[in-house]
């Protein structure tokens, strides 16, 4: 009794301490996160995210993407969820060896679910150990996804983990052998033969109730004194982190961008004030609290680092260190910004001043060396600047979406990038040189090639029928067909805009084009961050667009488009700024008439094909079935890459970095090509114009330096459409001379 009392005096001293330091810690970690500037999108409606939660962590819904690790984490999970419970039962037990929990404690079914959840604990934590030492860098270098991680806090928690399992199990045994607790086999059946090698001691009960509870409070005192561990503080973010995800219908944080936002408010450009306004993130406190709960949530998993086209391909990017680095800086830089401390856009102090606070020494004195260093630091900048993202790093994303599609806790890299990319353009002028040409050639000209609108039907020329264009009336065109600007002055993209409006011919589809009042939709200045741009281009498009569709009510104001940019712009994007229509990309649509019989292949295109995902298409979009089923309806024998639908890799024209030169690292187009020609195709397909420019200049090169054959070409999947339907019959010579 009297061992058992001094352990029990010792696991109640130790707990007060723990308890005492994981309050703190979460208390202060709640401080740092309320410094995010507000939003106020995240909060309802509750029973939709109340869901969403419910159903990501039950179900491991994201987790399952791996799904080596996802079952080994499933049991992590509830063990620590469920055996918090088997944990506070050891405060008994510490005491009195035959304590249990009143009513349940004797169950046989309790007692097979604490089996159960230390069998568990103990597998599951040496299984992701075992995966972590699979997958180390120093194995596999930039390809293991947990290059960068933190290994100590991550082989800390796993250790912790197995401790706890053992100590249920323990405890279990060492009840059983001294006779204190008698449970069927089938409810015991690790424990109980163990039971049978162990001697009948019941203070063993209460030493191995110690074991169980120091290891957790080791956990809560290591964890509290550290807030950026988030391998360990995930367990409890997460469940927020989910249910205050951007999209309330449970989708990822894809399609549309977030606008930009200033004080919890959608930011109208020509009603902003510069002196009060955030334009984009040029702080780290200029993040929304949202962003500082993604920061804090992050794992250091690195599915998204193994996901990312800009990692893969040799280029400084990594979206889980651009997140850690943010982290690490924001609870680096928190003592200063919980003073009151705050630097105008020169970086003059203008926060802890004599006119804001009568004891604004004292809370100077108060923060120490170490976050005022930090306060210093600009959030983008390079190694000479001490900046915490350095530009090559942030002008590296091309905005897939591998990452978020990825991530298992639901953060918005994407979103947060562009964010930083805002600031960059609008306020401190500091972007790629090339994106200056592009943006003066989206100001003036209205397409990022700098071509005169004039001659956006030039495509037309030489088809067989005429193509109707847009003169007042909509008259009984069913359909807006939005060419885009690629589709309008790309040679390779013409060819696609030519079969699109030759199979719509076809079919007898009712369609009209606007022609030279066709403005670029926006997508690349967006997605560079010239967010004043953006909405210039898109209220210029809106108003076209809704004069057009005046007659129309909002169900039947549809629009066909061929380039996966603007099919997500103007779907996703367009209802920000009061464009709502129905907006279906060219493979959905060809998909529907071939199902509808109005379109009929006959003629089989007999050729093995690999098809492309477009990001914008698939990814942000989910659209993988359509152009997969007309490659079937042609008569092509499909193979896939090994990274394909929503692991598709990027081609590398998003986030506008088609306008950028690529100067470090392999390129990303080579590099997908690499990987389809891989599948042995005579052909590949796929379904954006800026993906098939990529990727055709990618099998050139390998043709150039002999790696592809000379029969290898990149078409759209609507030109292998119209092949087969058409009987293979060659096309006209005007369209090669206008191709």
């Amino acid at each position: 009794m009297t061992l058992q009392l001094v352990l029990g005096l010792v696991a109640v001293a130790v707990s007060v301490v723990a308890w005492g330091v994981f309050v703190a810690a979460v208390l202060k970690q709640i401080k740092i996160i309320r410094l995010g500037q507000p939003d106020g999108t995240r909060f309802g409606p509750f029973g939709p995210r109340l869901k969403t939660m419910i159903v990501e962590f039950v179900a491991h819904t994201r987790m399952a993407k791996f799904r080596s690790v996802a079952p080994w984490h499933w049991m992590v999970m509830w063990g620590f969820l469920i055996g918090s419970a088997v944990l506070f039962e050891a405060y008994g037990e510490v005491f009195d060896p035959h304590f249990h929990w009143p009513i349940i404690g004797t169950w046989s079914v309790w007692l097979l679910l604490v089996e159960l959840l230390g069998l568990g604990t103990v597998v599951g934590g040496v299984a992701l150990a075992i995966i972590r030492q699979r997958n180390h860098p120093r194995r596999a270098d930039r390809v293991s996804r947990f290059q960068g991680s933190d290994f100590k806090s991550a082989y800390f928690v796993e250790a912790v983990v197995i401790i706890e399992g053992v100590g249920i199990l323990m405890v279990k045994a060492f009840k059983q052998s001294s006779g204190l607790e008698v449970a069927p086999l089938w409810t015991s059946f690790v424990s109980q033969p163990l039971a049978q090698i162990l001697p009948a001691a019941p203070v063993w009960v209460s030493v191995m109730a110690l074991v169980k509870l120091l290891s957790g409070m080791i956990w809560l005192i290591v964890v509290g004194r550290n807030l950026t561990m988030g391998v360990a503080w995930h367990r409890f973010s997460a469940f927020f982190n989910i249910y205050f995800k951007r999209e309330d219908d449970g989708g990822v944080a894809l399609g549309a961008l977030k606008p930009m936002m200033s004080g919890g408010k959608v930011l109208n450009l020509e009603e902003a004030d510069p002196d009060k306004d955030v334009f984009g993130v040029g702080k780290v406190e200029d993040f929304t609290w949202k962003g500082v709960l993604d920061f804090s949530t992050c794992t250091e998993c690195g599915r998204c680092q193994s996901q990312c086209p800009a990692w893969n391909t040799g280029k400084p990017l990594s979206p889980k260190l651009v997140i850690t680095q943010l982290r690490d800086h924001m609870y680096a830089k928190a003592p200063y910004l919980l003073a009151g401390g705050s630097r105008d856009m020169a970086g003059d102090e203008v926060g802890l001043t004599e006119d804001k606070y009568e004891d604004y020494k004292k809370r100077l004195e108060s923060i120490d060396v170490l976050a005022m260093a930090e306060s210093e630091r600009p959030l983008v900048g390079g190694p000479d600047e001490l900046g915490v993202i350095d530009p090559e790093v942030l002008w590296s994303c091309t905005t897939c979406g591998a990452c978020v599609e990825q991530c298992p806790v639901d953060i918005e890299h994407v979103d947060h990038i562009v964010d930083m990319r805002r600031y960059q353009v609008l306020i401190e002028s500091n972007f790629p040189t090339e994106l200056g040409g592009m943006f003066k050639n989206l100001e003036n000209k209205g397409n990022p090639w700098g071509q005169n609108s004039k001659d956006r039907l030039a495509w037309t020329d030489g088809l067989e029928f005429e193509v109707p264009v847009f003169d007042g009336e909509l008259g009984d065109a069913e359909y807006l067909f939005w060419v885009g600007c690629a589709g309008a002055f790309e040679d390779r993209a013409k060819k696609t805009t030519r079969a699109v409006a030759e199979l719509l011919h076809t079919a007898g589809v009712k369609y009209t084009v606007l022609g030279p009042e066709e403005t670029c939709t926006g997508d690349p200045a967006r997605r560079a961050g010239n967010e004043f741009l953006f909405q210039m281009l898109a209220q210029q498009n809106v108003e076209v667009l809704n004069s057009v569709f005046e007659d129309r009510p909002l169900g039947q104001r549809k629009i066909v488009v061929t380039c996966a940019h603007c099919f997500n712009t103007l779907a996703n994007e367009y209802p920000q700024v009061g464009g709502t229509y129905e907006v279906v990309h060219h493979t959905q649509l060809l998909n529907k008439l071939v199902r509808e019989r109005r379109l009929v292949p006959v003629a089989p295109v007999t050729e093995d094909v690999t098809y492309h995902d477009p990001c914008y298409l698939g990814r942000h979009n989910k659209v993988y079935e359509a152009p997969r089923e007309l490659i079937g309806a042609s008569g092509a024998k499909l193979r896939e890459m090994p990274r394909h639908e929503e692991r598709s890799m990027c081609c590398g024209a998003g986030g506008a970095r088609m306008w950028m030169e690529e100067r470090i690292g392999k390129r990303i187009n080579v590099d997908r090509v690499d990987e389809a020609l891989s599948t042995a195709p005579s052909k590949i397909a796929t379904g954006c114009p800026f993906c098939r420019v990529m990727l055709t200049d990618g099998v050139t090169a390998r043709q150039s330096d002999g790696q592809a054959g000379a029969h290898v070409e990149v078409v759209d999947v609507a030109q292998m459409l119209l092949e087969s339907v058409k009987r293979g019959q060659p096309a006209p010579a005007a369209e090669d001379a206008n191709a």
